[in-house]
């Protein structure tokens, strides 16, 4: 008797750890979803491309700002700094990276907007955040953002005081295995003369 409950309080733990091994392996996705649905901490939005949004005559500035890992061996920039565009009006911006080193390197870009504010209504259709890029020695790739302001910010009492907003990408080291990934091409590339 005695032997039986303390065999099923041992499978009982054990499948706890289980869970929350499960759990904490799910939240780093789980959050990003979480994130991208509400704008909660400056995270953006995501649309669908078929998505039609109508433009008002009400400009704003977005200013690109572009970071690397120290560990990662890129150079990573944004193709233009700033860009006053119409709220509701879909924009195109680039980004370029380049791997410095010479091996073949994969990185991840996470994101944020500021003002906080700003990232419930700034929406991506097209973005290379959270995807794995690989880039072979020496190489170039020129990466896309299509993305408009949702005019709904003009609703908002905060949000309708915003002048400029800032996406920032910050590049880092993916947890793959670089030398079994096949290279990444976003865009226009060119490899080393």
């Amino acid at each position: 008797m005695a032997m039986a409950a303390t065999t099923r309080t041992a499978l009982i733990s054990a499948g706890g750890a289980v869970a929350m091994l499960g759990l904490a392996y799910a939240s780093v996705p789980l959050y990003q979803v979480f994130c991208q649905v509400t704008g909660f901490g400056g995270a953006t939005k995501r649309a669908e491309a078929a998505t039609q949004v109508v433009a008002t005559d009400v400009p704003i500035d977005v200013r690109f700002d572009a970071n690397v890992s120290p560990s990662l061996g890129w150079e990573f920039e944004p193709v233009q700094q700033k860009v006053t565009l119409n709220i509701g009006e879909r924009k195109m911006a680039f980004y370029q990276a380049t791997n410095l080193t010479d091996e073949p390197i994969t990185g991840v870009a996470t994101f944020n907007v500021t003002p906080d504010t700003a990232g419930e209504y700034f929406v991506k259709v097209q973005c290379f955040c959270f995807d794995e890029q690989t880039l072979q020695p020496g190489q170039s790739v020129s990466m896309p953002l299509t993305y408009y302001i949702d005019p709904a910010i003009l609703d908002d009492a905060d949000g309708s005081r915003i002048e400029e907003i800032t996406l920032s990408y910050t590049f880092f080291p993916a947890r793959t295995d670089t030398a079994s990934t096949s290279t990444t091409n976003m865009g226009s590339s060119s490899g080393p003369s």
